[in-house]
C-alpha cells in the first residue's frame, strides 16, 4: 500500500527542558516501516528522555510529533506564533495504540501470570475477543522461547525470560513500532544473548524498532541507521555500519573508542 511510505513516527525540532537543564534541543526524527534506528551515547546525553517523549511518558515543550496520520503535538495552524499544544485524548489514546515500548526493568505486573500479563492490555485497553488474545498470546509466548512458562509469574523467572516475557506483552498490541529502552542493561552477559537473539529475530521479520542501547555489535549488525545523541542533540547520524566502524565526528569517535576490542 503506498500509505507504508510514509514514516511510522515523524518528530521534528523536539525541545525538552527540565528546569534550566535542557535535555533535547531541536531534535528530529522519522522512521520508516521496517527499520530499525539503535540510538547510542553516553548517559545523560537525551536518549532516554526521547524515548520518553516519543512514547508520551514526558511531554515535549516544543516540536511537532505524529504517528502516521495522528497529529500528537504541533503548533496550531496561524502561520505565526501558533501555539504549541498536544492533541486530543482522544487522539492520544489512537497514538498510544500504534507503539510497544520495552523497558529496562522489565514492568511485569508482579500478581499475574506470563500469559496474563501478556493478555492483558489487548483485553482491557483494545476490547479485543478473549479467545483471540489468548491464541496470539500463546503463539507470541512460544515465539519468544517461553512455551511451558504460561501459568509462572515474573518472580519465578529469570530476568532474561522476564524479558522477553515483557517484549511479547508489548507485541501483542500489534504495534506499528516497538521502542526498547536499554532492554539488556540490567542483564549478565549470558541473559543480554537471549534477549538480543529474539530482537535479532523481530528485525528480520521487518519489525519496525527504535532501540536506545550500549550494546555497540547488536547496533551495528542489526539496526539499518544509527543515531549518536550528547548533550541533547544528534551528533552523528547514518547507516549502522558507518557511525559504528568509520564515525565522521570526533566526538563519536570518542565514544566508541572506549568500545573498542
Amino acid at each position: 500500500m503506498s500509505e507504508n511510505t510514509n514514516p511510522v513516527v515523524t518528530l521534528e525540532h523536539g525541545r525538552k527542558a527540565f528546569g534550566s537543564n535542557e535535555v533535547l534541543r531541536d531534535i528530529s526524527l522519522a522512521v520508516q516501516p521496517g527499520e530499525v534506528v539503535a540510538v547510542i551515547g553516553p548517559s545523560g546525553g537525551g536518549k532516554s528522555t526521547l524515548l520518553r517523549c516519543l512514547t508520551l511518558l514526558e511531554q515535549l515543550d516544543d516540536g511537532e510529533l505524529s504517528y502516521g496520520d495522528v497529529r500528537v503535538a504541533g503548533h496550531g495552524d496561524s502561520a505565526v506564533g501558533g501555539r504549541f499544544e498536544y492533541a486530543s485524548k482522544s487522539a492520544l489514546a489512537q497514538a498510544r495504540q500504534r507503539f510497544g515500548l520495552v523497558f529496562q526493568q522489565f514492568n511485569l505486573f508482579p500478581h499475574m501470570t506470563v500469559l496474563q500479563n501478556v493478555m492483558d492490555a489487548p483485553l482491557v485497553v483494545q476490547k479485543r475477543s478473549r479467545s483471540e488474545v489468548e491464541e496470539q498470546a500463546r503463539a507470541l509466548i512460544a515465539k519468544m522461547g517461553l512455551a511451558g512458562n504460561e501459568d509462572k509469574v515474573p518472580c519465578q523467572l529469570s530476568g532474561g525470560q522476564q524479558q522477553r516475557a515483557s517484549i511479547a506483552r508489548a507485541l501483542a498490541l500489534n504495534p506499528d513500532i516497538l521502542y526498547f529502552d536499554e532492554p539488556t542493561s540490567a542483564l549478565d552477559p549470558e541473559l543480554t544473548g537471549e534477549v538480543l537473539k529474539v530482537m535479532r529475530q523481530l528485525a528480520d521479520d521487518g519489525t519496525t524498532m527504535v532501540v536506545v542501547t550500549h550494546e555497540m555489535a547488536f547496533a551495528r549488525d542489526v539496526a539499518s541507521r544509527v543515531i549518536f545523541m550528547d548533550g541533547g542533540r544528534v551528533v552523528e547520524e547514518g547507516p549502522a555500519s558507518q557511525v559504528i566502524n568509520e564515525p565522521r565526528e570526533e566526538r563519536t569517535r570518542e565514544f566508541l573508542g572506549r568500545y573498542a576490542g
